[in-house]
């Protein structure tokens, strides 16, 4: 029995959160069987197993790939600066540019941090996932070498609910096949009662399930604390506890594709297209049946007591006996058209990716496509994704940046304030955040071309402020805040440019005539 009142209402909790999940599990399950067959199932183990049986088509187990690549590539991308630290609204104005500079380094340094982990092909993974509804990442603390290891948890080994506000703040990862050996890697601190040690002496060959349970605490509701518990399921006793405070104390990302009011778990565009696929699947095997049946053929005879169906073999250059009078064997003709299978198909296949988000990747025999194609196909992406993209920012983008700059200050490598949105917020400057921020530099560029045109470069300058309207398009470019100059640098060079010109003015006036500075 668990001594620990608090983990033992915990484990009471995950007892009804997994009782809600039981809902969503067939569900889950159909998705993975038709498109992710190599993800594990929620019924059995399947580790080096097939599941491919119900696939006869492959445009959605294809499609998830290209919709996970293309969601990273335009989210979090490969080798590139997709979110920016800046000051938040607590910092005072003229202080921010100072505040914006410090942090534009240490942004660099965060992303080479990711850039040298595992973040890239975990993010895949959990990519992947979300095409059903539900993405989990693990961020923990690595080595001297790696300072953060992520890792993608599959849906089946965990179990999520939702607090009052309805954010995912109660993790259950079930941690199956675990060495009793292995408990004091993974809990360090982990204090193991002596049925414990007993079996850790049996040469470590037994192995456990440790439940991994990370709540938060809703008693303390001005700052952000989870309570967490390793739970060893065979001797039924809590071998690991700690507290986690903070911005980023949180190990788990859940982010969510979207979601129906009152449920958990998200819905992802692979249940969108589910119909579609099974009747893609469904329609190929009919078409495989009806093109076995064209090449071997199926035929009628009369009963004439001389022909064997048992014997008989339909080679090149065999001979078939038949009574005199019988017609022998006679073909049937097949059942079914192919063409109208085909148009099927097309439609078909067209639904699954448009709801994969495949259909604007273009023809790839073609040309490659222009900066500015890639630009409008990045901005489509972006409308059409709607509040997904939002919701990615939230439970993912800040998320993966708050846990990482948390454990980089626990480990001293850095020394900033807390990233709230209040003292430091997160800027994402990603692909897609940049086709969004788009149609903002689109209607700042109309409206100076309108006033340009209308009233003339007198008024614009009368009523731009030049400097600020560069400042504010470098921000909505993604331009790093270090290759801005500050206000102060800006001064320092307009006084110098005026100084200048004063001195090439004296300069031009020495250099006449007396007659014609006399004049």
């Amino acid at each position: 029995m668990i001594d620990d009142p608090v983990a033992k209402g915990f484990y009471e909790h995950y007892g009804k959160a997994k009782a809600k999940r039981e809902n969503f599990i067939p569900l889950f399950e159909e998705c993975y069987e038709y498109s992710l067959p190599q993800r594990e199932s929620f019924y059995y183990e399947n580790v080096g197993q097939r599941r491919d049986d119900k696939i006869f088509d492959e445009t959605a187990v294809v499609g998830v790939q290209e919709f996970a690549s293309r969601l990273q590539s335009g989210i979090v991308p490969n080798f590139a600066r997709w979110a920016d630290l800046t000051a938040g609204s607590e910092v005072p104005k003229e202080q921010r540019d100072a505040v914006n500079n410090d942090l534009d380094e240490v942004t660099d340094y965060v992303f080479e941090v990711l850039q040298n982990s595992n973040f890239s092909q975990e993010v895949h993974e959990s990519f992947m996932d979300l095409a059903v509804g539900t993405g989990i990442l693990v961020a923990e603390e690595g080595d001297a070498i790696n300072p953060v290891r992520f890792s993608a948890i599959p849906l089946p080994h965990v179990v999520l609910d939702t607090g009052p506000d309805d954010r995912i703040d109660h993790i259950y990862r079930e941690r199956k096949g675990i060495r009793y050996n292995q408990l004091q890697i993974l809990y360090p601190d982990a204090e193991l009662n002596e049925q414990i040690q007993n079996r850790m002496g049996n040469g470590g060959k037994d192995t456990t399930t440790v439940l991994e349970l990370v709540c938060r605490d809703y008693s303390r509701r001005n700052e952000e604390v989870y309570m967490s518990y390793a739970y060893c399921m065979t001797t039924e006793s809590v071998i690991y506890k700690r507290e986690l405070k903070g911005n980023g104390a949180n190990p788990f990302i859940c982010f969510r594709w979207s979601k129906c009011a009152g449920e958990v778990y998200g819905r992802g565009p692979l249940m969108n297209a589910l119909s579609a696929i099974k009747t893609t699947n469904l329609t190929i095997e009919l078409i495989l049946e009806n093109a076995q049946m064209a090449i071997s053929g199926v035929y009628q005879m009369d009963d004439d007591g001389v022909i064997n169906p048992d014997t008989i073999s339909l080679v090149p250059g065999s001979i078939i006996p038949k009574a005199i009078g019988s017609n022998g064997l006679q073909p049937v003709a097949a059942a079914g058209s192919f063409d109208v299978a085909q148009l099927i198909l097309s439609d078909m296949r067209l639904n699954i990716k448009r709801a994969l988000y495949n259909d604007m990747l273009g023809n790839p025999d073609r040309t490659p496509a222009s900066a500015t194609e890639v630009a409008e196909r990045m901005a489509d992406l972006s409308r059409r994704m709607g509040s997904a993209f939002g919701r990615l920012q939230a439970e993912l983008v800040q998320p993966v940046l708050q846990r990482v700059i948390y454990i980089l200050k626990k480990q001293g490598r850095i020394e900033i304030p807390n990233v709230n949105g209040r003292e430091i917020k997160i800027r994402s400057v990603s692909p897609l955040a940049q086709a969004q921020a788009n149609a903002d530099i689109s209607s700042v560029g109309r409206f100076l071309e309108m006033v340009l045109g209308t009233f003339g470069p007198e008024v614009l300058n009368l009523l731009i402020n030049s400097e600020e309207t560069a400042a504010h398009l470098a921000k909505k470019f993604g331009v790093p805040d270090g290759l801005i100059r500050d206000p102060e640098e800006r001064k320092q060079i307009v006084a110098m440019a005026q100084q200048m010109q004063m001195q090439q003015q004296q300069q031009q006036m020495q250099e006449q005539p007396p007659q014609e500075q006399l004049q």
